[in-house]
């Protein structure tokens, strides 16, 4: 390493946020990255640990050390070359990622790991401003037409990797933009959506084309779904025109609480006020959800629920109050016990920290509804032992709520499209479909693959880069007989 002794001298440092008064009153990001000095310093705290875990604790295994190494020697241009070897879209990842890798740094046992979140934001910010990422198109063209189902991460990542081999590459989106929930579902003070088009941009020089508004097979929607499709496109001409098929699809059917007054209005599912938004800070129609001067609930306390937490706060809630049904994680994970997997323990989001009340071990009983609108929520304490819920006795109490805003996951992908193609489902009812062997990433119905959440489920956006790359390996080993791609 170019510092041996960096870690024993130099102290963590993370980006600094706007204060809070003034980020709520607007929809931008709100982190500026670390100066190249600084991250330099923060690069030489990358030990030489003989074993690096990070590597490992990275879905998509960056190699973490190789590029710390570059930064602290002020080798940018190398660093971003490392750096898109492992991962097609680290202006995502160094926003929205949880950081694995850095619960994996050796130097998270004393919790003081190396900043490799804020280190990539750098590498990628600094090549984009350098026009280092330029369009890499096939020298020679294969013959073959692929379709992609879903403009999501997955199928971004598979999309640019079978471009760059030749193969003629179609993404299909049921959404009026490309992006998935990249676009819509993550709020614009966590992703500026510019970062999708600057890189759509670079695919489409390397000849990927993108057909909006267009849904995969006449499927009814369930609620909390979103689509703006103006046209379809049978499974069975998808699997005439292309030589192979790759399924892509968000995990997008959310959790319902079947409880007493939910069809209240004021209750909705997170999307519902979530996508609205995103739409109107692009410049689309009013959110016809506007939470300001009230009382919002949000049940479900990860990251779509944080979302409505920050987009709550800045359409000037009165209240914002979040509610989750597992019990309150410890402080601080002994890390002796979890290190370096990803450990149980509390974590507060800069939405959180705008303005939230957290309440934990909490289940919900009824919505309470005044002349058809929801005006307060009856929970209920709850209690684990051994992993079983039980509800504690005499502990009812009411919240009020002009809003409530369920957050609490998703369940499967649009069982619709699996099922006009004939796909057998797994008992989670995602695709059914291997990640390792032969037959990896290949579904039941041959020439079909599946990738990112429409195979594992919900997860997170370096999961689904991972899956996407790993899957176009395997379809254009399918289709050539060998790859070049790595896995």
């Amino acid at each position: 390493m170019g510092k041996p002794t960096g870690f024993l001298e130099f102290e963590r440092l993370a980006e600094a946020y706007a204060p809070v008064a003034e980020r709520i009153r607007f929809y931008r990001e709100f982190v500026p990255r670390l100066p190249d000095d600084k991250a330099k310093i923060q690069a030489a705290r990358c030990m030489d640990c003989g074993i690096p875990f990070c590597n490992n604790g990275c879905p998509v295994n960056n190699i973490i050390p190789d590029w710390n190494d570059l930064v602290y020697r002020g080798n940018w241009q190398e660093a971003i070359e490392v750096l898109h070897s492992t991962n097609n879209f680290p202006e995502f990842t160094s926003r929205i990622c949880p950081a694995p890798c850095e619960e994996a740094c050796t130097l998270n046992i004393p919790h003081t790991p190396v900043g490799i979140k804020s280190i990539e934001r750098v590498i990628i910010d600094k090549a984009g401003e350098n026009d280092w990422v330029v369009p890499r198109p096939a020298a020679h063209k294969t013959g073959k037409r692929i379709a992609i189902v879903g403009s999501g991460p997955a199928g971004l990542a598979a999309a640019q990797q079978l471009a760059r081999v030749g193969h003629a590459v179609t993404v299909f989106e049921k959404s009026d933009r490309i992006g998935g929930l990249l676009r819509y579902g993550i709020p614009d003070f966590k992703l500026d959506k510019r970062l999708i088009d600057w890189r759509m941009a670079q695919m489409k020089a390397e000849g990927v084309s993108f057909v909006t508004g267009t849904m995969v097979t006449q499927t009814r929607l369930a609620p909390g779904i979103h689509s703006d499709a103006r046209k379809t496109v049978a499974a069975s001409q998808l699997l005439e025109q292309f030589d192979a098929v790759v399924l892509a699809g968000g995990a997008e059917h959310p959790r319902d609480l079947p409880v007493p007054g939910r069809e209240l209005k004021g209750v909705h599912f997170a999307l519902e006020f979530l996508i609205p938004q995103n739409k109107e800070v692009s410049g689309g129609r009013k959110n016809p959800i506007n939470v300001e001067g009230r009382h919002v609930l949000v049940i479900g306390g990860g990251d779509t629920g944080s979302d409505c937490v920050g987009t709550s706060n800045r359409q000037g809630a009165t209240s914002v109050t979040q509610i989750e049904l597992m019990p309150r994680p410890p402080q601080q994970e002994n890390g002796e016990l979890s290190w370096p997997y990803w450990p149980l323990k509390l974590r507060t989001s800069s939405s959180q920290e705008e303005g939230c009340v957290r309440d934990w071990a909490i289940g919900t009983k009824e919505f309470i509804g005044e002349k058809g609108h929801l005006k307060a929520i009856r929970a209920v304490h709850l209690k684990w032992t051994d992993g079983r819920m039980s509800e504690v006795a005499g502990s009812e109490f009411e919240i009020p709520a002009d809003f409530a805003f369920l957050a609490m996951g998703f369940v499967s992908p649009l069982g619709g499209v699996l099922d006009a193609f004939g796909i057998a489902h797994d008992p989670r009812g995602n695709a059914s479909a291997a990640t390792e062997g032969p037959a990896a990433y290949h579904t039941t119905v041959p020439r079909v693959f599946a990738a990112g959440d429409m195979r594992r489920g919900q997860s997170l956006v370096v999961w689904a880069i991972r899956e996407g790359r790993q899957c176009a390996r395997a379809v254009d080993e399918f289709l050539m007989g060998e790859s070049l791609l790595p896995r």
